[in-house]
């Protein structure tokens, strides 16, 4: 999946849409996302100056995103203007290793079980072999009207 069929998916723009593309996806069961992070990132400037750091809470972010394309396509539907996926709940989140300017960000992210529109998933966030971040997500697709 590349951007433009991302964009399809999630309302997520600049600067907060954190996938890049979609490498592999079993509908129903995981995906596997991709994250390219450069030194243009609006957050580096902050955090921080003199060594720049992807904040956990986005590398979280990008997880629940990739996590939101699945829970989408699991659901047979596409994002519209009256409905979206919200974080429900975020659970055992360790983080392993700095993520920098350079790095290829790999967010998998694989359900352990669902319910009506809501998912939970083992995610994990990596940067070649090396775990950067993991988390257990709750994402839950609502209706706006």
């Amino acid at each position: 999946m590349e951007i433009n069929e991302i964009l399809e998916y999630l309302p997520h723009r600049y600067p907060f849409l954190l996938v890049d593309r979609v490498l592999e996806m079993e509908v129903g069961s995981r995906v596997l996302a991709l994250k390219n992070v450069t030194m243009n990132e609006p957050f580096f400037p902050g955090h921080f100056p003199h060594r720049p750091v992807m904040p956990g809470v986005l590398i979280l972010e990008a997880l629940a995103q990739a996590a939101a394309l699945l829970s989408f396509k699991s659901a047979g539907q596409k994002r519209d203007d009256n409905s979206v996926v919200y974080f429900a709940g975020i659970d055992k989140a360790r983080f392993k290793r700095p993520v920098v300017p350079g790095d290829q960000l790999l967010l998998e992210c694989s359900i352990t079980r669902s319910m009506r529109n809501i998912y939970k998933y083992q995610a994990i966030a990596r940067v070649g072999d090396e775990l950067a971040a993991e988390a257990e997500l709750m994402c839950a697709i609502k209706s706006l009207s």
